[in-house]
């Protein structure tokens, strides 16, 4: 895949807003509060799926070769042990899957964008919530129900994700022909 210099400088955008929203957290267990995920939906909704998708990898390699650029402050190839290191992974599937949803197409409207960013997130709850699950039980030691582990990582978080879902479409609607169509 041949990237152009604008390709470039957006991924590596994205990759930095992403660690940013890891910085802003509230600790509330095993999975704190971030601001990741919204700048995980716009990787997808404003870069497409390849570079967006790229902006994510870069983030989670990054993080896992010791820049603590992770929810609380925190990186290394140990975070994989991490409860929460499913939702990183997720990360770069959501922001395929976003962009594959809604890049470069025609007059689409808020209820698209809001349609892939929900796609996303529950993309990133599919990876999230059943690897928390095995490294809680078979790691950590921690013996929790699928269900206590499904309120865990996603029931509590619903709420803000949807936030975030909305908040991601509305400024991926407004920036988006900025982004896909100014060559300057």
């Amino acid at each position: 895949m041949k990237l152009s210099v604008k390709e470039m400088v957006l991924i590596s955008l994205f990759t930095a807003l992403t660690a940013i929203g890891a910085f802003l957290s509230i600790p509330i267990g095993e999975v704190p509060i971030t601001l990741q995920s919204l700048f995980t939906l716009l990787s997808g909704l404003l870069l497409g799926p390849k570079p967006g998708s790229l902006s994510q990898g870069l983030y989670v390699f990054l993080g896992l070769l010791g820049v603590r650029i992770f929810a609380n402050f925190e990186g290394g190839i140990q975070y994989i042990f991490k409860p929460s290191f499913g939702f990183l992974i997720g990360f770069i599937f959501a922001s395929f899957i976003v962009g594959k949803l809604v890049y470069k197409k025609p007059s689409l409207n808020f209820r698209q964008f809001f349609t892939a960013s929900l796609a996303g997130t529950l993309v990133i709850y599919l990876f999230g919530v059943p690897y928390m699950y095995l490294i809680l039980n078979y790691v950590s030691g921690i013996e929790i129900g699928f269900l206590a582990a499904l309120k865990a990582g996603c029931l509590i978080f619903l709420p803000g994700d949807l936030l975030k879902a909305v908040l991601a479409s509305f400024i991926g609607r407004k920036l988006v022909n900025i982004i896909w169509y100014n060559n300057h």
